[in-house]
């Protein structure tokens, strides 16, 4: 994918035994994006054509089951566009952290 690659991502490799931190994916018909409920649905990016766009979150999945999901939107941004703290790394590593640490009596790693 173009934005991993500009990004400096490195893609999974079904090949490869390694371990992806991160991984971005592509969602072209939406499916993703419907399922985990998560379609924008104010009026302002539909009027201007984009339709199907996804709202701004991050997820914690563990063993494909989402354990964190944060939603950067509000009344006045339901894009998030303003606010998008609530999904960058820092606040995701924190809350990571805090379920870890409910998680694990030794206060477990990420």
């Amino acid at each position: 994918m173009a934005w991993s690659e500009s990004l400096g991502v490195p893609q999974l490799d079904a090949a490869s035994e390694d371990v992806a931190l991160i991984h971005l994916f592509a969602d072209p018909y939406s499916t993703v994006t419907e399922r985990l409920d998560m379609e924008l649905t104010a009026a302002g990016p539909k009027m201007k054509g984009l339709v199907q766009r996804c709202k701004r979150f991050a997820l914690y999945v563990v063993d494909g089951i989402v354990q964190i999901k944060h939603v950067a939107e509000a009344d006045d941004d339901p894009a998030g566009d303003d606010r998008p703290d609530v999904t960058l790394p820092d606040a995701m590593i924190a809350a990571i952290k805090e379920y870890n640490n409910g998680k694990n009596s030794d206060g477990g790693e990420l």
